[in-house]
């Protein structure tokens, strides 16, 4: 300003005068260029009104007028008619919009192109005339192209300052409109018809019928870039396509566990959503270079390609970073789909491995373990770790979690943070170590209705860890043990991160089940002897000598445990095959000895099982007078016994066992497997047809109470009836009974008493007595641990005797502590006060 003060001094009236005029005459050229009235003859006088202004050094005055007159032309008629078209959609629903949207869309930014080309040519008469006057300053581009960038930047700022709020929402509804038609087209093409016009990630004669597709899209990308929209383009494209993506996932996904999904994502992901960005970036001219070398980056999906696209180009730098978000994002997207549900999903394992290979493959990417971890810990809580899931349940679930996360996450890392609540919990159930020797005997996975999948069964973990051992073996041949070794040096991997220095290295950290499931009880002796007392019950109320099955299970469980741990249960069932020689040969003796009286019972229908006491749990023994003729054929069986093993002889515990009974009616007959007890009852009505409850239980020898609850038994089968008080009598005629004639029914006891006595009942009595002489130690002062323990080892003589760990003698002291008897205070145990 002082240097235009400074010439105007300087000038003459005339050269002042020539300036007012084309000042003037500027204003009004401009002004009707810009209106778009004007004409060749505005067009030369606008010309040499430049001409004239330049003369006096006015150029820059000249350039910002005119840019600042365009501004504010384009404010009141372009942007604010561009805004119009949309006002109707403020308050729409744009998840709707169809296209209507892409028809409004493509007429407004038609209109707005066309004035910003007129703007453009106006901008360029500007130039021309200040080329013209000063042809050597602007012979460069360089102050073309800044005017130009300040008119883009003019036009930009003006639409961006009166921008609507829903204008974006506009544009997501309208590419994701057009990508769901993209989807809905290439659904409906034929697979074979796809693979020989190829796949490629460019834009080719076999995707001629998409070429105008794509060109509609493209074109209303170009010119929301023209008009200063790049960012907001990109990301209405953008989230309309990872949109479309989760969706996809979502139903390829769904929820049918037994089907990898992986494959069929990838493939959508290069048929849809890649080539249409492809075509996309090579209509706007971002996608120009297919160097293999431009892009350095590789896809997660890479490593098993499809065979389906075996011929795809390598894609641009820009494509390849596309493709590596979005197979990141259907990554990210399945595993939280397979997360959410990841419980079901263990509930059907093994027939839903295939969704868990997928959540392996997918945290390999993501490593987002914490999650998987964090989420499933979660439903546990809800869903099993509560009062209403059985021991049995939460063992199955357990079991199956185990082996799901083995698949997942071979290091076992990861395992460790999910079972430890599982574990916590079920320290707390009373019948935790009989549920766990109940999944190790039998086939059913220790599901009470017996229907587990084959792979639950701890036996069959046992098998194939035994298995495993064998294929191992040792090899005489040096050269092959050099040759695995480096088969394994070559697939070492380190640890995750999350493993840590305390975990231990991968090859130490093997997931093995039943040491996980003997981890919860804290002792392997507590489970053998558990398994003992089982054993025992089983092999007890077996009516035959097959004992193969429970003959491999300890063979199994000797693997694990030791042979010393299961020599008791290798005597029990010696004790069995012995029992099956000696009864064959005490039957071949009674054949060829003297003949049996008619009215005695043979010996070919009794069968014993001889036991070493001394090696069995403690058996249960309750007193019972047998019928006559059965004791008379106890003691023949035990006299022939004695002649065979002399000087041996037997001591027969009547009450256990099993008996074969016929019962004939006057209008049926009914066929029963009950215990002695049971028997003994049934057969005195033989001879007498009612008996009262005190008269039957002093003839066989029982308590009463025991006695009113076996004779139940035989009410609820229709064989006797109660009347009056503690009154039973034989029901000879049923005319309704609802009985075959020709079932076995087998004895089950309501209160389902053991023939052996209960471990915990051992062990509680054990602790009991433990408990009184510690405290009775205490009452002379504080003591640490091992003061306890070997105190207790050189002065306990109680039976049974002391013969604890220290590590269980603290955590029963821990025990007693929680249950305020004891206190702890600097590594001392003191009675609490």
């Amino acid at each position: 300003m002082q240097l235009f003060e400074y010439n105007l001094e300087t000038l003459s009236d005339d050269a002042i005068r020539e300036i007012t005029e084309s000042y003037d005459g500027f204003f009004t050229t401009v002004e009707s260029l810009i209106a778009g009235a004007g004409d060749f003859a505005v067009e030369k006088e606008f010309v040499s009104h430049v001409s004239t202004l330049c003369n006096y050094g006015l150029d820059s005055l000249v350039c910002d007028h005119f840019l600042r007159s365009l501004e504010q032309a384009f404010d009141k008629s372009g942007a604010s008619s561009f805004w119009h078209h949309f006002d109707d959609y403020s308050d729409k629903n744009h998840t709707d919009c169809g296209e209507e949207v892409h028809q409004l869309l493509s007429k407004a930014l038609e209109e707005i192109s066309t004035e910003k080309q007129y703007n453009e040519k106006c901008i360029s008469m500007v130039v021309h005339a200040l080329q013209s006057f000063k042809e050597k300053r602007l012979r460069s581009d360089a102050e073309r192209a800044q005017i130009f960038s300040r008119f883009q930047s003019m036009l930009s700022s003006t639409l961006m300052t009166t921008l609507p709020q829903h204008f974006p929402e506009i544009l997501h509804c309208y590419f994701k409109e057009k990508l769901e038609e993209l989807s809905t087209i290439m659904d409906e093409d034929d697979a074979q018809q796809l693979e020989s016009d190829g796949m490629d990630l460019d834009v080719d004669e076999g995707y001629s019928r998409h070429d105008e597709f794509v060109k509609n899209i493209g074109k209303v990308v170009c010119d929301l870039r023209s008009l200063g929209f790049t960012s907001m383009a990109e990301n209405a494209y953008a989230s309309a396509i990872f949109l479309l993506l989760k969706s996809k996932v979502h139903d390829l996904a769904g929820d049918d566990y037994r089907t990898s999904v992986l494959g069929p994502i990838k493939e959508w992901i290069q048929t849809v959503p890649l080539q249409f960005l492809s075509a996309l970036l090579c209509y706007i001219g971002d996608s120009i270079s297919y160097d293999t070398t431009a892009c350095g980056l590789t896809s997660p999906l890479d490593c098993c390609p499809s065979p389906s696209f075996s011929k795809v180009v390598t894609p641009s730098q820009g494509i390849g970073r596309w493709k590596l978000l979005l197979e990141y994002f259907a990554y990210e997207t399945l595993q939280d789909l397979r997360i959410a549900k990841l419980f079901e999903i263990i509930v059907d394992y093994l027939e839903s491995s295939p969704a868990i290979e997928d959540l392996k493959q997918c945290l390999e990417y993501t490593r987002q373990h914490s999650k998987l971890v964090e989420s499933f810990i979660s439903s546990l809580k809800y869903r099993l770790l509560t009062a209403g899931a059985s021991t049995n349940d939460i063992f199955h679930q357990y079991v199956l979690t185990i082996k799901a996360f083995r698949a997942i996450d071979p290091s076992g890392v990861f395992l460790e943070p999910v079972a430890e609540p599982i574990r916590d919990y079920l320290r707390g159930r009373k019948d935790t170590i009989k549920c766990i020797v109940t999944m190790l005997t039998d086939g059913s996975g220790g599901n009470r209705n017996g229907s587990g999948n084959p792979g639950d069964s701890l036996l069959e973990e046992l098998m194939r860890d035994e298995e495993n051992q064998e294929n191992v073996g040792f090899d005489d041949d040096f050269h092959t043990d050099d040759k695995q070794a480096w088969i394994n040096a070559s697939r070492w991997e380190p640890d995750p991160l999350e493993a840590g220095p305390s975990k231990g290295s991968l090859s130490e950290r093997k997931v093995d089940i039943l040491g996980m499931l003997v981890d919860i009880i804290g002792s392997s002796e507590q489970l053998v002897n558990e398994y003992r007392v089982m054993l025992a019950e089983k092999l007890l109320n077996k009516i035959d000598y097959d004992i193969e099955t429970e003959i491999r299970t300890v063979e199994l469980l000797k693997i694990h445990f030791g042979e010393a741990s299961m020599q008791r249960c290798e005597i029990m069932l010696n004790d069995l095959i012995d029992s099956k020689r000696v009864n064959t040969n005490i039957k071949k003796t009674s054949q060829t000895g003297a003949e049996v009286v008619e009215s005695e019972l043979s010996v070919d229908i009794l069968t014993s099982k001889i036991l070493s006491t001394n090696f069995w749990p403690p058996i249960q023994d309750e007193p019972l007078e047998l019928p006559a003729p059965i004791d008379k054929l106890l003691s023949d069986y035990a006299n022939r016994y004695h002649e065979i093993k002399t000087p041996r002889k037997l001591l027969w515990k009547k009450n256990l066992g099993t008996v074969k009974l016929e019962l004939q009616f006057e209008d049926r007959a009914m066929q029963f497997t009950v215990s002695p007890t049971h028997a003994a009852i049934i057969m005195q009505f033989q001879e007498k047809k009612i008996w009262t409850s005190i008269d039957l239980a002093a003839a066989i020898g029982i308590p009463i109470d025991l006695l009113n609850r076996r004779v139940n038994f035989w009410i609820s089968q229709g064989v006797l009836r109660e009347s009056n008080a503690n009154v039973f009598t034989l029901v000879e005629s049923m005319t309704n009974s609802g009985k075959n004639e020709s079932e076995e029914i087998l004895a089950s006891d309501e209160e389902s008493e053991r023939s052996i006595a209960y471990v915990e009942d051992q062990l509680r009595k054990e602790t009991t007595i433990y408990k009184n002489f510690i405290m009775a130690m205490l009452t002379n002062g504080s003591m640490a641990v091992d003061g306890i323990h070997n105190r207790l080892k050189m002065f306990y003589v109680a039976d049974p005797a002391y013969d604890k760990s220290l590590q269980q003698l603290q955590s029963f002291l821990s025990r007693l502590v929680a249950e305020e008897k004891l206190e702890l205070r600097d590594g001392m145990y003191l009675l609490k006060k």
